[in-house]
């Protein structure tokens, strides 16, 4: 089979395509065909050697990436209960471990995949693993947002955004949106109650009494986010790197606070977002398709960091 295998950590010229074997299934795996891949900063972070589970992955000969895929069932071993040969599928495969979905076909634990929604195409589907996965851990593992919860997203119009915006009108939170006056229309048509233009407006200044914080821009943004939280409440942060001065700060308002979630590989949460998407509460935005022999284009437009929703590559 095709396959995208790192050659070693560093630039987009290190992705190099090569024919492989099929990877083989155990008792609780399937074969899927893979006709979608959804690419997340993620796979950027571990090519380049910059997130700390590229250490855990730098062992691995064929090392190939990506986590996020959408298929057709193609084999089962003998102890796979959920799906069978011809079923399509979708999910985040095996995070945080080695995904592999950078290929023509990758095998996976039935615990980590959904049947698809029959209404989404797979690459509506391959773009709504990671990201939605994410939004809904934050909201439901993480930290808990409560009907009628007033919350703040930030880089509200991202993968991770755009999905935690809808999950958290979904649950019935008040939804505060941040995002550049570019993408105002955007959030807003998703749902958002209030938008705030980071690029102009200072939101510590403005805002005040927010029950939850999603925060995803890091640095001096974390102190700024725990300056309108109310006593008690929460801020789940998706990037690493926070400091004892945030710890501090955040446990001088007594907050529920979680400085960096990673999302996991997960069967309910995986259905429950499934669930969503079939009946159409959860839609996710695609701005880019490429084609598998374009993968570097899709990093390069990762690595720009002004993503509007997913970027997917197809098979």
């Amino acid at each position: 089979m095709k396959a995208i295998v790192l050659k070693r950590f560093g630039g987009i010229e290190n992705l190099i395509y090569k024919d492989i074997e099929k990877p083989e299934i155990n008792e609780n795996e399937v074969l899927i065909k893979v006709i979608a891949i959804s690419i997340n900063p993620v796979d950027i972070k571990v090519r380049n050697r910059t997130a700390p589970l590229a250490e855990d992955l730098a062992h691995f000969d064929p090392l190939i990436l990506g986590w996020d895929i959408s298929g057709e069932v193609v084999d089962a071993g003998n102890k796979v209960t959920r799906f069978r040969i011809g079923d399509e599928v979708f999910g985040m495969i095996n995070f945080v471990g080695h995904g592999r979905a950078y290929a023509e076909y990758v095998s996976a634990s039935e615990e980590h995949l959904a049947l698809k929604p029959k209404n989404i195409s797979h690459t509506e589907a391959a773009a709504s693993a990671m990201a939605a996965l994410t939004a809904w851990q934050a909201f439901d593992r993480y930290g808990k947002l409560r009907s009628a919860d007033k919350v703040l997203i930030h880089a509200s119009a991202g993968g991770v955004g755009h999905f935690a915006l809808q999950i958290a009108k979904h649950i019935g939170a008040y939804v505060i949106a941040s995002s550049s006056a570019s993408n105002r229309d955007f959030v807003l048509e998703l749902g958002a109650d209030q938008h705030i233009d980071y690029q102009t407006i200072r939101f510590e200044q403005t805002l005040e009494d927010i029950d939850f914080v999603l925060e995803s821009v890091g640095a001096e943004n974390f102190q700024k986010s725990v300056r309108v939280l109310k006593p008690f409440g929460t801020i789940v942060a998706l990037n690493s790197g926070y400091t004892i001065d945030d710890e501090r700060s955040a446990q001088a308002k007594h907050l529920h606070a979680c400085y960096f979630m990673s999302v996991y590989s997960n069967s309910s949460d995986i259905q429950y977002i499934a669930s969503l998407l079939g009946t159409g509460l959860l839609k996710p935005h695609i701005s880019h398709v490429f084609d598998f022999d374009e993968m570097a284009k899709a990093h390069i437009q990762i690595q720009t960091g002004r993503t509007v929703g997913k970027v997917v590559v197809k098979l």
